[in-house]
């Protein structure tokens, strides 16, 4: 077993005042370019109006992040934590084997072993994962792992999962992860800390990418998926609203899962099946019996996407899942609720921030030939690296502080794509919502872990491949309202 992939999130009140500072500086240049702009005095006084309440959520945000916690129950709370049956729902599709295999082993590093792990192919066309499956098996044994690996036919994700829960229908804590989830050695143990508090029902874990420095993209992403994570849900933590579970870590009380199955397994959106979002949908659940908080120590490697085409069908599938989530918060969450109002305030933020951008790019220009002075430019990026010193708090075993200073330096860039390309496919992804299929993987892993090497290595011990990479070709066709994949074998030539 090679070394685990390890991180921590570093706390410190250095940061917190590095973060004020910088976004101290965002609003004198905005007070700045307000007072510099020739807008006339009544655009001048709306915009001045606009800052102050844009600076205000924005500090009371950090001080909202600020004060999120990593639980630490007692001695006693502890020993019960331990007594409870924790069960791995792990569905697999078309996923690289590397990815697979590296997941599967960082479960059996752990310092708080599960009690037993489901693995469940999804009816996977880029093969069956014998030798992996072969290893797992004897490896989950030796290790005194109970676990079940099964391959049912292709009817997405979530029922994959609920698959696996059948196979164990008595757990007291579902834990999801995806397949290519590698655990940092402590995550199981510390992802369970905070459900030692009664009215907590569902934990997040924090997920940083395991190839992060593949390349730029992988780069940009990853500081700016961290950062929205110790940021935007570190504060909706703070008052037990976390709003999005994300899939490679997450754990719920098992009641939550187990009692929604029939309503999980049968979300429509415009009389079509729902096959993403199931992440945020058990979230949803939880909240609605109690508290959803997020556990800062409990990490996870995940693989992002390597190509900006890969990238781009995964956050359509996001901003889709985003718009039906939010359809049903606003249905189903009480307005007593800190989740209800937290919700409206996120889309309150993205219209107004259209608003300010459309106005001052397009309709003073046209309108009235003013533009915005050179000092505006600098405000989102000011903020940007405010928030994304958070960033900088994550110490990963595999990674020194200058690389990720020099990752940080980026911000800039995730600025740019994140107010023009994300906010324009944000848009669009409301306005056709109705598309519910999953989008990506269809024709194997997109992503793959040295699988040349993988290949070498498997040929040295004389593993055969798997059977299905030995079949005639195969046409591959999707449908998209079901997920579900179609396959046609060519005559052999």
């Amino acid at each position: 077993m090679t070394r685990p992939l390890n991180a921590r999130v570093h706390r410190s009140g250095m940061v917190f005042a590095a973060a004020v500072t910088f976004l101290a500086a965002g609003m004198w240049a905005a007070h700045h370019g307000v007072q510099a702009a020739h807008y006339g005095d009544q655009t001048v006084s709306r915009l001045a109006a606009v800052w102050a309440v844009t600076f205000l959520l924005l500090l009371s945000q950090t001080i909202m992040y600020h004060c999120e916690r990593t639980r630490r129950p007692s001695p006693r709370a502890r020993r019960q934590l331990d007594a409870l049956h924790v069960a791995v729902l792990l569905p697999v599709y078309n996923e690289d084997p590397g990815y697979l295999r590296l997941g599967l082993d960082s479960m059996l590093a752990q310092t708080r072993r599960p009690d037993s792990v489901h693995v469940v192919d999804d009816g996977s066309t880029s093969g069956n994962y014998a030798a992996v499956r072969a290893w797992w098996l004897q490896a989950a044994q030796a290790a005194g792992i109970a676990t079940t690996w099964q391959r049912t036919p292709n009817s997405g994700k979530r029922h994959a999962q609920a698959a696996a829960v059948r196979r164990n229908p008595d757990a007291d804590v579902y834990i999801t992860v995806d397949s290519d989830s590698c655990l940092a050695p402590n995550a199981v143990e510390e992802i369970l800390l905070p459900l030692a508090r009664p009215k907590v029902q569902s934990v997040a874990g924090i997920v940083l990418a395991t190839n992060a420095r593949q390349n730029l993209l992988t780069r940009v992403t990853d500081l700016w998926f961290t950062t929205g994570q110790l940021t935007d849900r570190s504060a909706l933590s703070a008052m037990g609203a976390v709003l999005v579970n994300s899939g490679p870590l997450a754990a719920y009380r098992a009641d939550v899962v187990r009692d929604n199955l029939d309503s999980y397994l049968g979300e429509t959106f415009l009389s079509r099946p729902v096959m993403f979002s199931d992440d945020s949908l058990l979230t949803l659940y939880a909240l609605l019996r109690g508290r959803t908080v997020q556990q800062p120590s409990a990490v996870v490697f995940t693989a992002l996407p390597e190509k900006a085409s890969h990238f781009a069908r995964m956050y359509m599938r996001w901003m889709r899942g985003s718009t039906i989530r939010s359809l049903w918060r606003m249905r189903y969450l009480p307005v007593t609720g800190w989740a209800y109002w937290a919700q409206l305030l996120r889309w309150f933020q993205v219209a107004l921030s259209t608003t300010v951008l459309v106005w001052l790019l397009v309709v003073e220009p046209v309108r009235y030939g003013t533009t915005p002075p050179a000092s505006f430019l600098i405000v989102p990026f000011l903020i940007g690296w405010a928030q994304a010193l958070r960033y900088l708090g994550v110490i990963r075993s595999d990674e020194r502080i200058r690389q990720r200073a020099i990752t940080w330096l980026l911000m800039p860039a995730a600025v740019i794509g994140a107010w023009t390309v994300l906010r324009a496919m944000r848009w669009y992804g409301m306005a056709t919502c109705a598309r519910t299929g999953w989008g990506t993987r269809q024709n194997g892993a997109e992503v793959t872990l040295d699988a040349n090497a993988s290949a070498a290595e498997a040929a040295e011990r004389g593993v055969l491949p798997d059977d299905d990479t030995m079949r005639l070709p195969l046409v591959k066709l999707l449908d998209p309202d079901s997920e579900t994949t179609l396959q046609l074998t060519l005559p052999a030539r």
